[in-house]
């Protein structure tokens, strides 16, 4: 089981709303909508899937990495987390 198992629902709702704001952000751009306001929207789906991001990294490192360290195996998901940190940090 997946650390995400118990908010799988919640983060597929989660994506979900996030794939209407892409949609709506295609159709402000095929509406020719204001540049500053196309911005604002693309940086609010921004924030969202960073949200979603850090919540399944809270959600490893609680569950899998947690579960990894009692089978002497954490350093390799330790390991596996940060590279998964500087990921998400890359702009």
């Amino acid at each position: 089981m997946r650390g995400y198992a118990l908010h799988k629902d919640d983060y597929g709702r989660r994506l979900a709303r996030i794939e209407g704001q892409v949609r709506g952000l295609a159709r402000m751009i095929d509406e020719d909508q204001y540049c500053i306001d196309v911005l604002t929207q693309i940086a609010s789906v921004t924030k969202a899937l960073q949200n979603v991001g850090l919540g399944l990294l809270d959600e490893h490192l609680r569950h899998c990495v947690m579960e990894a360290q009692t089978a002497g195996e954490g350093d390799a998901k330790i390991t596996e987390a940060i590279g998964a940190v500087e990921r998400l940090l890359r702009v």
